[in-house]
């Protein structure tokens, strides 16, 4: 059965030759050219008129663009679309939407979004809780020791290291670790597995596969954050020891590093764990040519595909999970400072 966007296409190239015209009825016919691009439309069709369609005998394509209006709910208000893409508004099929499981249909790839993204969602958040986990284990000991000893030989070389990261794109990073790796080991980098794992179901000798190509994603996503939240850190320690408290604990003899631990560094991790919540999503958006050149099977490519084709279902999906991974963040960030400072439980409770 051929596709109804190769259809169109087929229809247009024989029989439309006028170009478009701006004063058309049905405004953009272009966008049921786009049925690759979103659910109106199938490329190929020019800007024509219901008459002009009917005087060139196209009355197949009319009963085609009507069927995809009720098909796709354009000929209904926007909050009833809206109310059914959720699920929680009846559409032509009844009650699917996301709440059922029908995270609608890619005209780019020609099949529903579950089966496009597949693995990927399981992948990106994978590789992103690694690189979370990596920026906050190597962020927390850097910013401790370098407060220590502020303005020293390893604070000053940390900070060239830091400003490099931070100056270096992640795509370009990725770029010089494959080219190294090839040219000094032999050795290819990319992917999140080796191919023979691909199409594989799962098993130990995969999960070791993927836990060992995990290293190279995480160092080169996680390289610049780790860079900004260990310097973070440290100005917030650094501003802490210099409160009255501390000095008042250094004048009774208490040890530097009990000072630090007992006071200052519980203070000075407020900010540092209220992060979560924009690393997360940030980790995903700027991770989207990273995975291209990597070649991981996360849902980066796919959204960079689903915006340049603009389809509409497969990237509004993509952007919904990079919004619930926010405040999913948000909320392990406002659990973590709850345990962390009594001041915002004893808050709470004054509240209720």
């Amino acid at each position: 059965m051929i596709p109804l966007w190769r259809a169109a296409r087929r229809s247009h190239d024989t029989v439309c030759d006028s170009p478009p015209r701006a004063d058309d009825p049905i405004a953009s016919i272009h966008q049921f050219t786009d049925l690759r691009h979103n659910r109106t439309a199938a490329r190929g069709l020019s800007f024509q008129s219901d008459a002009e369609l009917r005087a060139q005998g196209e009355e197949a394509n009319l009963a085609r663009i009507e069927f995809l209006r009720e098909e796709f709910g354009f000929d209904k208000p926007l909050l009833e679309r809206y109310g059914a893409w959720l699920g929680v508004w009846p559409g032509s099929r009844g009650f699917s939407g996301l709440l059922q499981g029908d995270w609608g249909w890619s005209f780019e790839y020609n099949k529903p979004v579950a089966e496009v993204l597949g693995d990927s969602l399981f992948f990106t958040l994978l590789v992103n809780f690694f690189t979370v986990l990596f920026i906050y284990l190597a962020a927390f000991p850097i910013g401790v020791i370098l407060a220590q000893r502020p303005n020293g030989a390893a604070d000053v070389s940390f900070s060239l290291l830091g400003y490099i990261a931070l100056a270096t794109p992640n795509f370009l990073l990725g770029l010089i670790v494959l080219y190294c790796a090839n040219l000094w080991f032999g050795l290819s980098v990319g992917g999140l597995m080796d191919p023979v794992y691909e199409n594989a179901p799962w098993s130990a000798e995969k999960i070791r596969s993927v836990l060992a190509h995990l290293m190279i994603p995480v160092l080169v996503t996680g390289a610049a954050g780790t860079a900004v939240m260990a310097r973070r850190l440290r100005a917030n320690l650094l501003d802490e020891l210099q409160k009255p408290y501390v000095t008042t604990a250094r004048a009774k003899g208490l040890a530097p590093m009990r000072i630090m631990l007992k006071y200052p560094l519980r203070a000075s991790l407020i900010p540092f764990i209220a992060d979560i919540g924009d690393l997360l999503p940030q980790l995903v958006s700027g991770s989207v040519i990273v995975s291209v050149v990597l070649n991981l099977p996360t849902v980066g490519p796919i959204l960079l595909q689903a915006l340049r084709a603009q389809d509409q279902y497969l990237a509004g999906f993509i952007l919904l999970f990079t919004a619930l991974l926010t405040v999913f963040g948000m909320l392990i960030s406002d659990l973590l400072l709850a345990l962390l400072d009594p001041r915002i439980r004893l808050s709470g409770r004054a509240v209720t």
